[in-house]
Parts: C-alpha cells; sequence; structure tokens
C-alpha cells in the first residue's frame, strides 16, 4: 500500500487526517470513511473503495495507491471530481493515473537530490 504525498483530503476528514491515515495504515476499522485510489487497470479512472475493505489481506499485499481520503461516498465522489479537474487543468487530458505516477516520481526524485 503506498500514499499519494499531496493526499486530497475530504473536507469532513481535514482535521481527522492523521489518525484516519494511521487507522488504515493499521487495518482498523472505520465507519463510513473512503479511500480513493488509482486503478489497477489502465481503462478506470479511479476507484473508490470503503477504507474497511483495505484490512482484507489481498489489498494489504498489493500496490495499491491512495490518492485521496473522504467520510462518506458522497464526498469521495467530490473528490474524484477534483482530481480529475486537476488533471485537466495541468495535462489537458483526463489520464489520471499517468497524471499521479509522473507527479509521484517528480516527488521521489526531488527526495532524491
Amino acid at each position: 500500500m503506498r500514499w499519494y504525498d499531496d493526499l486530497y483530503v475530504g473536507y469532513n476528514l481535514l482535521d481527522k487526517k492523521r489518525q484516519v491515515m494511521w487507522k488504515i495504515k493499521r487495518g482498523k476499522q472505520q465507519f463510513n470513511k473512503y479511500v480513493i485510489t488509482l486503478p489497477f487497470n489502465d481503462y478506470d479512472v479511479l476507484d473508490i473503495y470503503p477504507s474497511n475493505v483495505l484490512t482484507q489481506k489481498w489489498y494489504k499485499d498489493s500496490d495499491i495507491v491512495i490518492v485521496g481520503i473522504a467520510e462518506g461516498r458522497e464526498e469521495a465522489m467530490d473528490m474524484v471530481q477534483l482530481i480529475i479537474m486537476d488533471c485537466i487543468n495541468s495535462t489537458g487530458g483526463c489520464k489520471v493515473k499517468d497524471y499521479i505516477l509522473n507527479l509521484m516520481n517528480e516527488e521521489r526524485s526531488k527526495r532524491e537530490e
């Protein structure tokens, strides 16, 4: 499980960001918390999962990239819209997966310098 450094955080979780991340990393159950992730395939834009799904072994062992957290499915949908708009404004297209992975690689390169 990897986390996007510039994590998108829903308005309702701004004060709880660290706590929610801590619980997700440790596999703790949380009610009404959702994660926005990069898709495992190349044809979806983003995926939304209830955070409780990440407690399953398959997800713990996967290379899932969490790009956002939200409280409630509606807020998660709003976050997806925001991420897509950021991608369109920055690149002129909506290849969100490539956009986020490029940003992650740029951040990693800056840290290594």
